[in-house]
């Protein structure tokens, strides 16, 4: 009888557990109960879809045709502080698009820095971008322009690294180096990190119980923020467009979640394995590095930069991670990469 008892305790333990650790399932877009597919999609090999926003000169008139990939908790429908003027001025066709499980493309359980690679890849093939594209990514949303660099590096005219992400078990940084980065972090943040990394089946769970500190950035807190970032947010506050209401409404856990997943996961390579994509310099790579980011430090990507003298690394002095939200750093990465 006690083992039986036993038995029925251990399943009912297990069984609890099991619900616990597992996430919701997302709501796809276009799926009967699920959000509405308002956006133009395109519909990616493996069925899956990837919603976009272009802005700027038709592609058929561009001279450069850029596509852009969000930062975290970010949509397609950014407020890009880069007017319609100076895009046909620059000659440029502009693209973003929701990464998969943000807005309204469809969630990938199987995301990794190649498939975000791959999947640039193939929406620039699906809206005829031509055989070469510009690339640029924005904070975590860096990780797939890395993979770009990796993977596809034939395909790209340039590509702009904005205050790209740091992920601290990185084999190419120093161990001191990454020590002192992660302790520079508030603590709820950097277990919240840890736990991405080491135990990403364990990530939902971490960060859905109300008993454990959240990530500050989830809670709505600006902690990690510097004074010129905390300035950009006061004319950034307002009402939000539609699209940034979407952006979690297929799951938090295929959006934010898997971001930090991938992001700051066991990737197959380091940044400083990535080879130079144009040995003949017949394009471009730009890191924009944020003096007073206190988000990703500026010693860890000015590290990153060092090694890879192919990187023309600019370091703004008075800037902090939201840099691009201000109009004349806007223009300067823009202008940077397709002038050069």
């Amino acid at each position: 009888m006690i083992g039986h008892i036993a038995v029925g305790l251990v399943v009912g333990f297990l069984g609890y557990v099991y619900v616990a650790l597992r996430p919701p399932s997302p709501k796809l877009c276009g799926s009967p109960g699920g959000p509405s597919v308002t956006s133009p999609r395109v519909r990616l090999g493996d069925g899956r879809h990837l919603a976009y926003k272009e802005r700027g000169l038709p592609k058929e008139q561009a001279k450069h045709k850029i596509i852009v990939s969000h930062a975290f908790g970010d949509s397609k429908g950014f407020k890009l502080p880069i007017s319609e003027e100076l895009l046909k001025e620059l000659q440029i066709y502009l693209v973003a698009f929701d990464r998969a499980g943000y807005g309204e493309s469809d969630p990938n359980p199987k995301r990794s820095v190649k498939s975000d690679a791959f999947d640039i890849q193939e929406l620039a093939d699906k809206l005829q971008l031509g055989p070469k594209f510009y690339v640029i990514g924005i904070s975590l949303g860096a990780y797939p322009v890395y993979g770009c660099l990796k993977y596809i590096p034939h395909r790209l005219s340039g590509a702009a690294l904005v205050v790209p992400l740091i992920n601290y078990w990185w084999r190419c940084f120093p161990a001191e180096l990454s020590e002192k980065g992660l302790s520079g972090m508030l603590p709820q943040n950097r277990w919240a990190f840890t736990v991405a990394h080491y135990a990403p089946w364990l990530l939902h769970w971490w960060l859905t119980r109300k008993w454990i500190p959240s990530m500050s950035i989830l809670e709505g807190k600006t902690d990690v923020f510097s004074p010129s970032d905390l300035e950009i947010l006061e004319h950034l506050d307002g009402p939000q467009n539609e699209e940034q209401d979407k952006v979690q409404q297929q799951g938090t856990h295929e959006s934010l979640y898997r971001d930090l997943m991938v992001g700051l996961g066991r990737w197959e390579f380091g940044p400083t394995d990535i080879s130079n994509p144009f040995p003949n310099n017949e394009g471009y790579v730009h890191m924009w590095q944020g003096y007073e980011d206190k988000v990703c430090r500026f010693e860890m990507n000015g590290y990153i930069a060092g090694r890879l003298p192919w990187i023309q690394y600019h370091e703004v002095a008075d800037a902090g991670h939201l840099l691009i939200y201000k109009a004349a750093h806007c223009e300067a990465i823009f202008r940077a990469l397709v002038s050069s």
